[in-house]
């Protein structure tokens, strides 16, 4: 399939916009779900692990609990699960308007890709996804009902089962990052290899990057409200078990983070896409020992970087590990391969980095504390702790943003641009896309809105309440 490089870059026509618009906000609070899913699942996973092999003399000291800790165990895993539960039926809701998108705002992708992607897709549907719905039921049903060992793979695969499913989402985004192991027919592309697909170059760094990003919200989660907890003085038991998971698993994904996910995920983004690259570090022009900007703003007219504070040759060093590596800017790459907003790239880039810039240092000092001893009276990290989960959420939108916005003009890197995916103007107008960009706000309004009174009921009972009953345990208790 030829790439259509020297193609001048199109106009974005007014449904194109809408319709980018609307996949945007769905897409987006969609994700906000998927975040916690899988980094509750790991957390999960872990507190029932604990729960279920801890023993007072057991030879790896993490496991070694008496039985009173081993049920303070069970009972925060209840706790989590409920709220993975109420988390993963919204995550549900709002992601199946993404699959019908794709056949009615963007036609001309699908019919163009479909023949790759759905192959991903529909092993997230049919493997990872539906795995994660039976195991979840058997772990929120099943306990006195299956033997403890049933009972505790359960919580394994329903974690295995949500980190499957992410990894079938990234490879398909991936390919669309770095398009391999398809072939040219007509006017669409066709699957060659599944093996390739799934081995894509890009798909190992990325994957890995964007779950320690999903734990570190799972974790501070945890950490949360384990703090509020014990800031208002009820359940510390339970609070103490989150916050301790919750400040040492933050910190090790923080450093995941960081390195070396962060820093190959980088790595394959300057060498495959030098345009995101350049436009995420505000890289105007070329450079050799190009320096890492820590504050900038870019000024795309005079194609400037201002009001810079720099590490001299930093950059370089990072990407290549030379100090002197030349980092190509883009004054060499021709306008109509940019990315739509230079600054949308750059800022959001700097936004997830200083953010988690911040979360590592909470991390830290949590850490630090805990292992003093003082953390669960010092009010003002548990104050800390309590309000920097909604920053993970930040960064990891933010660095989604950078990964998409940083890929146009493309869709399809190198293949198909943004502006020919999209459904014709005669089949979904802009009007028409308005209308359900709208409705689509107004509908996520009331799911947020009915989330967030579900979540505060849970907290209000706390983890000392009766576990979500079944039709079965209704009806037993009526008689």
């Amino acid at each position: 399939m030829e790439r259509h490089d020297d193609l001048p870059c199109l106009a974005v026509s007014s449904h194109v916009t809408v319709d980018r618009l609307q996949f945007t906000l769905t897409v987006t609070f969609h994700y906000l779900f998927p975040i916690l899913t899988m980094g509750l699942a790991l957390m999960i996973a872990w507190l029932k692990t604990v729960s279920f092999l801890g023993r007072e003399d057991h030879r790896f000291p993490l496991w070694r609990k008496t039985e009173a800790e081993r049920e303070q165990y069970e009972n925060a895993a209840r706790f989590w699960a409920k709220i993975f539960a109420v988390n993963f039926a919204v995550g549900v809701v709002t992601g199946i308007p993404l699959e019908f998108q794709f056949g009615t705002n963007w036609a001309k992708f699908s019919n163009y890709a479909g023949g790759v992607i759905g192959q991903t897709l529909a092993m997230e549907g049919v493997f990872a996804f539906f795995a994660e719905s039976v195991f979840l039921g058997v772990f929120l049903a099943g306990r006195g009902r299956v033997s403890p060992v049933v009972h505790w793979v359960s919580a394994i695969f329903m974690f295995v089962g949500s980190w499957l499913s992410g990894f079938f989402i990234i490879a398909t985004n991936a390919w669309m990052q770095h398009p391999v192991a398809y072939s040219g027919v007509g006017d669409k592309v066709q699957l060659d290899s599944l093996w390739g697909l799934l081995t894509n170059p890009w798909v190992g760094w990325q994957y890995a990057h964007n779950m320690s990003g999903a734990a570190i919200t799972g974790s501070f989660v945890l950490a949360a409200m384990g703090a509020f907890y014990l800031l208002i003085g009820r359940h510390t038991e339970f609070a103490k078990i989150s916050i301790r998971v919750g400040v040492v698993a933050a910190l090790i994904f923080c450093v995941l983070q960081i390195f070396p996910t962060g820093d190959r995920a980088a790595h394959n983004t300057a060498h495959l896409q030098p345009s995101k690259f350049a436009a995420m570090e505000g890289m105007f022009t070329t450079e050799k020992g190009a320096p890492l900007v820590i504050i900038g703003n870019p000024n795309t007219e005079q194609r400037t970087l201002d009001s810079t504070i720099a590490l001299p040759h930093f950059l370089s060093l990072l990407t290549s590990r030379r100090w002197n590596e030349r980092l190509v800017g883009l004054d060499q790459i021709p306008t109509n391969r940019w990315p739509d907003s230079v600054p949308l790239v750059y800022y959001a880039y700097h936004i997830m980095v200083g953010l988690g810039t911040i979360l590592v240092a909470i991390a830290g000092l949590a850490v630090l504390l805990l292992w003093r001893g003082k953390l669960y009276e010092s009010k003002a990290m548990l104050w800390a702790l309590m309000l920097a989960f909604p920053f993970t959420y930040i960064a990891n939108i933010a660095g989604w943003t950078t990964a998409e916005a940083g890929r146009q003009p493309w869709v399809i890197w190198g293949l198909l641009r943004t502006s020919d995916a999209a459904s014709p103007a005669s089949s979904v107008p802009a009007g028409t896309g308005i209308f359900t960009l709208l409705g689509f706000a107004g509908l996520y309004l009331f799911v947020g809105i009915l989330f967030l009174m579900l979540i505060a009921r849970i907290v209000a009972k706390g983890p000392d309440a009766e576990g979500m009953p079944t039709t079965s345990t209704a009806a037993a208790a009526a008689t």
